[in-house]
């Protein structure tokens, strides 16, 4: 248990900001392990996201506290999975070759593909979030926040499983936790994925919202792949970024479908 424990709060260490204690320490080894609890830590992120909303719309307007809980998902992780989103649209819509992509997706510029892709995705997500607080309660609202981080982060996952890595260099941040997931450590992030879909239906959620909820997600995680495997013959660690940001939209949406 102490050893899963550490690579739980390994996941929270390489995912987000949260600090953690000393004695989880850091390598390659942990880091590859990790993976399995990307959802769970996607749980812990949905949480703080959706206490914000609960207490900021007590005393501001609601389009605020949906901003304000954003910008809280957006700290807490270091945008790390936006600046994914953001070299994924650089290098599958600037780069016209394999090696193109690549190189153009390793660059820490930002370019037109994924400044665009970036203000429609995060003014999408927020308009979306807008109108299921105004569809349903506040508690159905956090609910699908928690939700929706923890599986579109179960997606990103999934591709680990069913497809290759492609960097080729030690200098890639990513390399060690996105390696190719073993059965056993996606079965734990499958458990831990779909459980918060438990505590939307408790909100309120109908079971048909529900799955269109996760239809939309599973849809949008499925042409990724396809693109990813016709484009690049596999993923990187942005791609994975993309995947969680893009699916986690189309939860939401899905989930508006039904309200």
């Amino acid at each position: 248990m102490l050893q899963e424990l550490r690579l739980f709060l390994t996941a929270v260490q390489f995912f987000t900001r949260i600090p953690v204690p000393a004695w989880v320490g850091h390598s390659a080894q942990q880091l590859s392990q990790a993976a399995r609890y990307f959802p769970l830590t996607g749980i812990v992120v949905g949480l703080l996201s959706a206490a914000l909303l609960m207490i900021a719309a007590q005393v501001l307007p609601l389009p605020l506290a949906v901003g304000l809980s954003m910008t809280a998902s957006i700290l807490i992780t270091g945008a790390f999975h936006e600046d994914g989103l953001s070299d994924f649209a650089d290098g599958l819509g600037g780069g016209y070759t394999r090696d193109k992509a690549l190189a153009i997706m390793k660059d820490s510029h930002i370019g037109v593909y994924g400044t665009i892709s970036l203000i429609l995705v995060l003014l999408l997500k927020y308009q979306s979030l807008l109108a299921i607080c105004g569809a349903h309660s506040l508690l159905f609202a956090a609910s699908a926040l928690i939700a929706a981080h923890a599986f579109s982060r179960l997606m990103a996952a999934s591709l680990m499983l069913t497809q290759n890595y492609i960097r080729d260099d030690d200098s890639a941040r990513a390399k060690p936790v996105a390696q190719q997931i073993s059965r056993t450590s996606f079965i734990i992030a499958l458990l831990t994925g779909i459980a918060p879909l438990a505590i939307l239906f408790a909100a309120g959620a109908h079971p048909s919202g529900i799955l269109t909820g996760a239809a939309g997600a599973l849809l949008m995680r499925a042409y990724i792949a396809w693109r990813l495997q016709k484009r690049l013959g596999g993923y990187t660690g942005d791609c994975l970024g993309a995947v969680q940001q893009l699916t986690e939209l189309a939860f939401y949406l899905g989930l508006l479908a039904t309200l």
